[in-house]
């Protein structure tokens, strides 16, 4: 984990979901399954604890930038997570990973 900015910082690392320039092609059903396997897998991190919060943009002009999972683990294991994301490493959408620090206590995640 990085050094805080400042004292009484603390931070949380969010993974933000674009669509690549050149996603792949797939027939709607197979779509269909990895979007399910996606949806599936960001559950189990959820109930595993590693994940906070996720979920989809809406009302935006970035049409690439698809949605943030919230993680509690440091940039590197939320990398390693995001990168066995099935929508990832089927090329739909690329997990670009950051760092967000805050005051202490002015986010809570349940």
């Amino acid at each position: 984990m990085s050094t805080p900015p400042r004292p009484g910082m603390e931070s949380l690392t969010l993974i933000l979901l674009r669509r690549p320039a050149d996603p792949p092609d797939l027939p709607e059903d197979e779509a269909d399954e990895i979007q399910q396997a996606h949806l599936d897998f960001l559950d189990r991190l959820r109930k595993s604890g590693v994940m906070g919060a996720a979920g989809p943009f809406r009302d935006h002009d970035d049409e690439k930038l698809r949605g943030l999972c919230v993680y509690r683990v440091g940039i590197d294991e939320a990398r390693r997570h995001a990168a066995d994301d099935p929508a990832v490493q089927a090329g739909i959408l690329v997990a670009e990973p950051i760092t967000w620090w805050f005051r202490e206590g002015e986010i809570r995640l349940a």
